[in-house]
């Protein structure tokens, strides 16, 4: 028998080469059909839901006779909250609304000017000074007459002359005093009694803005927080009462990295998941906008898995409103946001 013929030093190269290749092809087949059955997972950020909250503090002090709402009450715009008893008030209200009485008084006074019985009694005055002059000129003159025929002492006439000069200045004060009443207050007075009043007024306006003020109104609309204060309680100004907010006021805060930040951008949508409002099977999502980007890196850190590069990652904290506000939102609430990973900047070196 022949001995069987060894294969040539060719065919054992090609038959090399040719398990070499159908391994390589059957890696590959099989990596493809691993990484089908395995797609990548979403990267998976998670935030919180906040809304605008108010804390409501006394302007001024007194002491709390009412607490008009309670907890959970919802509240409009100028609707009074407390119902505060201020006597400090109350007396420079009274003491700036008589002050306002008596210069509004003055004022017309002013305008008015002199009753008729005060002219009168001014012409009268007037008159009888008058009279009294005319009959001391006239005493006068004939002292005078004697005096120049030698029939009269110089002294008598010179006694006579002064008591002609006083009366007749007398007369002469009447007629202004009657002038006067009939002319009125002068336009100077007039302005001066306007002024006072309107200085009192806005002491009158000073107060009753501190007492509106005591009894304190909501100056937003919102649901009632937290109440702080008891009824009876004495509180000084800036003390916090009770805090309100505004449902409709609502923002997610999401802490992301700086290599999916660019997801992120101003105007920017996504949508959101809110799991406690959600049921199996029926995700509860929100569509949300962003409005600002944190300038600044936040406090998070996130090492990176390559070491060759040795880099670090930061975290930006985004925030973001939904497109239209829901009541049944309560701050704190979670938010689950899914990102495409194919959607993400393939050179970062974090793995999730």
């Amino acid at each position: 028998m022949n001995a069987p013929k060894k294969p040539s030093p060719v065919m054992l190269r090609n038959i090399i080469l040719t398990l070499i290749l159908v391994g390589v092809i059957s890696l590959i087949i099989y990596g493809l059909n691993k990484s089908s059955k395995n797609p990548e997972k979403p990267i998976v950020i998670q935030g919180q839901m906040e809304m605008q909250d108010t804390s409501i503090s006394a302007k001024v002090p007194g002491r709390i006779l009412k607490i008009l709402v309670t907890e959970g009450d919802r509240v409009e715009v100028g609707q009074q909250l407390i119902e505060m008893d201020s006597p400090e008030i109350t007396a420079k209200l009274n003491q700036a609304l008589a002050a306002r009485d008596m210069a509004q008084s003055q004022l017309n006074k002013a305008e008015n000017g002199a009753r008729p019985q005060e002219i009168g009694q001014a012409k009268a005055a007037w008159q009888a000074n008058q009279a009294a002059a005319d009959l001391a000129k006239s005493t006068y003159e004939r002292v005078n007459h004697l005096y120049e025929e030698g029939l009269m002492a110089r002294q008598k006439r010179d006694e006579a002359y002064t008591q002609f000069t006083a009366n007749q200045d007398k007369a002469d004060a009447a007629r202004l005093e009657y002038d006067m009443a009939l002319e009125g207050a002068r336009s100077e007075d007039i302005e001066g009694a306007r002024a006072q009043l309107s200085q009192v007024n806005a002491k009158v306006e000073e107060a009753q803005v501190a007492k509106d003020e005591a009894n304190l109104k909501s100056p937003i609309s919102g649901i009632v927080d937290d109440v702080i204060i008891n009824p009876g309680e004495v509180i000084g100004q800036g003390v916090p009462i009770m805090t309100l907010v505004d449902v409709n006021d609502q923002w997610v805060v999401l802490n992301v990295t700086e290599n999916v930040l660019n997801q992120f951008s101003i105007g920017a949508e996504f949508v959101g998941k809110v799991p406690a409002l959600s049921a199996p099977g029926k995700p509860y999502q929100m569509k949300f906008k962003v409005f600002n980007t944190a300038s600044m890196s936040d406090f998070a850190t996130w090492r990176a898995t390559n070491t060759e590069d040795n880099l670090d990652v930061r975290s930006f904290e985004v925030k973001a409103r939904p497109s239209k506000a829901d009541p049944k939102i309560r701050s704190g609430m979670s938010v689950v946001v899914e990102l495409d990973p194919k959607a993400v900047n393939k050179k970062s070196n974090i793995a999730y």
